[in-house]
């Protein structure tokens, strides 16, 4: 198991969601902690608010590409390629993700039976991670780099 793999399973261990596990990863990749940012991301997980709907590693999987490349301040700019981004993880969350458990809601991916939640879970939370970083470092995003408005 790689050294991102451990460190995913070991924030799901310590109680924390998709989404704040996807933000955490980035945010110790630049070396800063912001509980902050971490606590508002709670909120789009298990499908926007516990709701069942949108997975959670998708909406956290678009923040922390906006962690990267969004406008942060009134004097910055978004990275012109930030929508394009996140229109790519989106597109590979319904094909790859969609596709392999019938859509991309929570509800989808977890289905009825809790033995296998989990798993699916942690699986959707390590391949949209990995896919983040890809689409960062196609666009000259290194995740152990500063973000697009500190260059």
């Amino acid at each position: 198991m790689n050294e991102e793999v451990f460190r995913i399973v070991e924030l799901s261990q310590q109680g924390f969601n998709c989404s704040q596990v996807l933000l955490q990863m980035g945010l110790e990749a630049q070396g800063k902690s912001d509980p902050d940012l971490i606590r508002a991301v709670y909120g789009v997980a298990w499908g926007i608010g516990f709701t069942n709907n949108v997975c959670g590693a998708l909406t956290g999987g678009a923040c922390l590409l906006s962690l990267y490349a969004g406008k942060g301040s009134p004097e910055e700019e978004a990275h012109e390629n930030i929508i394009s981004m996140i229109r790519e993880l989106v597109e590979w969350f319904k094909e790859d993700v969609g596709a392999r458990y019938g859509g991309i809601n929570c509800v989808d991916i977890l289905g009825e039976d809790s033995a296998s939640q989990g798993a699916n879970c942690g699986n959707v939370v390590v391949r949209t991670y990995f896919k983040v970083v890809e689409i960062l470092n196609a666009n000259g995003i290194p995740l152990s780099g500063k973000p697009a408005d500190s260059e």
